[in-house]
């Protein structure tokens, strides 16, 4: 059989499985309450099954513009940019460390920058060509956009992981206190 011939059966089984994909989607969003993932997050269970309608409910609109329409804040504006406290960086809806004070630097980009990610279990890397020019998006293991990563850094990596402020919540060194 010709290649051409099986395009029709081809394109017909792919819009199957995406209606089939966004009707569990949307069985799934019927499903789960803002209790619910409260309590996923809050033990750290089965992050990447809170369907995205949650996380609107549970997060401010700039946070979730940024977490999971993938924005961008404006530059030098983040309440994490200039921060100089010793500490963990963790995801602002999952709640995932993925960075520490011990790797970030002043960039003069206008976001806060690290280089290197502190733990990269809970760090996903994928091409992004939204803009029309190859990049490397940064996102939690969970899904949250949390910003770019950049091959003009400085030593050891080279690398500069340049992140929104709004994707991230700041944890003291102490553990007494968190930022919002």
């Amino acid at each position: 059989m010709a290649l051409h011939s099986l395009l029709p059966l081809l394109l017909f089984t792919a819009v199957t499985l995406s209606a089939c994909s966004e009707a569990d989607d949307h069985q799934r969003d019927q499903n789960m309450t803002v209790a619910q993932a409260e309590k996923h997050i809050a033990e750290g269970t089965d992050l990447d099954q809170i369907p995205k309608s949650v996380w609107k409910q549970i997060l401010p609109e700039d946070r979730y513009k940024v977490l999971w329409k993938k924005g961008t804040e404006p530059a030098f504006s983040g309440k994490l940019l200039n921060n100089k406290e010793k500490g963990i960086y963790v995801t602002a809806g999952c709640r995932l460390p993925v960075f520490s004070s011990e790797q970030k630097f002043e960039s003069g980009t206008g976001w806060p920058s690290f280089w290197d990610v502190a733990y990269p279990q809970n760090i996903v890397l994928k091409d992004d060509y939204s803009w029309g020019l190859k990049r490397t998006e940064v996102l939690s293991k969970c899904g949250e956009h949390l910003g770019h990563v950049f091959k003009d850094g400085p030593e050891p990596t080279g690398l500069r992981y340049c992140l929104n402020s709004l994707a991230l919540d700041f944890v003291p060194a102490s553990g007494d206190k968190k930022s919002k």
